[in-house]
């Protein structure tokens, strides 16, 4: 009779485990989904507008939500490789300013987690 083999994880996967099941870890896939989903959305909204034929756009709002709730790097990449948005001002200035805010967020929470508290 063959015998199974038995999957033993090596340090350097359960260190993967460890990192994707940590809040970091899902922070960090949150980031990468979200920017993604926004970049997409971004793309798919420029291609809406260059055809007239359709009519439904995504709302400003919901562009400028996306960036809030973690997709800036992805409105950024959005706007300037799709030149989608780029004279509008509330674009132009608001999504700098809300990757600006959230950098300054998570160096915030950084220095309060490993040197203040």
């Amino acid at each position: 009779m063959e015998e199974k083999t038995l999957y033993l994880p090596t340090e350097h996967n359960d260190r993967i485990v460890a990192f994707i099941g940590s809040p970091l870890g899902l922070l960090a896939a949150w980031l990468v989904l979200i920017n993604t989903v926004t970049f997409l959305i971004f793309g798919v909204d420029k291609l809406l507008a260059k055809h007239p034929r359709f009519r439904q756009r995504v709302p400003e709002k919901n562009l400028l939500l996306l960036a809030v709730v973690g997709g800036s790097v992805g409105a950024l990449l959005g706007m300037y490789l799709f030149r989608h948005k780029t004279l509008h001002r509330v674009f132009r200035v608001g999504v700098p300013v809300i990757l600006a805010v959230q950098l300054l967020l998570a160096a915030a929470i950084t220095l309060y987690w490993n040197f203040l508290r």
